[in-house]
């Protein structure tokens, strides 16, 4: 489409549908929609015509899987789901200064923020499902601030609440060579969990003794559950939700594991666990090393409850 300069109400307006449908920009005044939504260009492209300028409604086709890739990662929402994120951290941080109105209308008002993200998410990812598990529990942390007393909901995704006291002096085993999410997990489980645990580094997980409590691996007691990675299951397991250190550190974990959702401490600790990995043959050892990064990182306090800026987008 082209439009003329004047009258420039014409081309914000224009620019904001355009923006509120999701399309993705191919270049400028070329702009795209998946072919089932095609329909919702229609009217605006009457609207451009009705004020003097050109627009037509084409159907472009992909030559091959990987020029098909290339269009879709133009619809890529990570940056918009990780600005959402942002808001939601900070009602967390801010949850016990708010009274329960205050905090319930700030929910809502999140809750359709991400609803408004998902109707333009044409190609969903990893973010949009970490998003989903992250609103699940803020809602927690809410009801854990302003209804103490009552039984505690199921985590998301109906994982059972567990009583740490009865996961005390046990053998936990996982996969020989850990990476990101099962360092954390080990480091999560002898600091929170059981100070006592032993750990059993499997070669072979299907051959896992039957004494052991399993975690990260398929068949184990503990793994991966919808869009949530290990760390942040046994966090949703013990009841440990509250904690907004953990929860930084989760989205880290998460991250690393998963993808989805960038968060600044990710590629640090990506570098620092890669170089311990190289310098401690034995996984002991290593577990170990990677539970002091662990230490430091959540001795950093929680976020600000400061509120983050919001930069408005230029228009075109």
């Amino acid at each position: 489409m082209t439009l003329p300069t004047q009258p420039n109400a014409v081309r914000l307006r224009v620019w904001r549908n355009l923006k509120a449908l999701g399309c993705a920009a191919l270049r400028d005044g070329a702009y795209l929609l998946p072919e089932e939504h095609a329909g919702l260009l229609a009217p605006i492209a009457a609207e451009v015509r009705e004020h003097g300028g050109t627009a037509m409604v084409l159907t472009l086709t992909a030559n091959d899987a990987t020029q098909r890739q290339e269009i879709e990662a133009l619809f890529d929402r990570t940056e918009a789901f990780t600005q959402w994120r942002d808001t939601a951290t900070t009602l967390q941080a801010e949850l016990p200064q708010l009274t329960e109105t205050d905090a319930r209308r700030r929910l809502r008002s999140i809750a359709d923020a991400l609803q408004a993200l998902h109707r333009t998410d044409y190609y969903p990812g990893a973010a949009a499902a970490q998003a989903d598990a992250d609103l699940a529990s803020l809602r927690q942390a809410l009801d854990a601030c302003f209804s103490r007393g009552e039984p505690a909901a199921l985590p998301a995704h109906g994982i059972p609440r567990l009583d740490a006291a009865q996961f005390q002096k046990q053998r936990w085993a996982t996969r020989a060579r850990p990476w990101v999410d099962r360092l954390a997990c080990a480091w999560l489980i002898r600091r929170f969990i059981d100070t006592g645990a032993q750990w059993v580094w499997l070669a072979d997980p299907a051959s896992a003794p039957a004494d052991v409590l399993g975690f990260d691996f398929d068949g184990a007691r503990f793994t991966h559950v919808g869009a949530l990675v290990t760390f942040e299951v046994l966090i949703a397991s013990f009841g440990l939700e509250a904690d907004l250190r953990l929860q930084r550190l989760a989205r880290a974990v998460h991250y690393l594991d998963a993808g989805g959702m960038p968060v600044p401490e990710a590629a640090g600790l990506e570098a620092v666990l890669a170089g311990l990995r190289e310098v401690h043959a034995d996984d002991d050892t290593l577990t170990q090393a990677a539970a002091q990064v662990f230490d430091a990182l959540y001795a950093v306090p929680p976020p600000s409850s400061t509120s983050p800026s919001t930069v408005p987008s230029a228009a075109p």
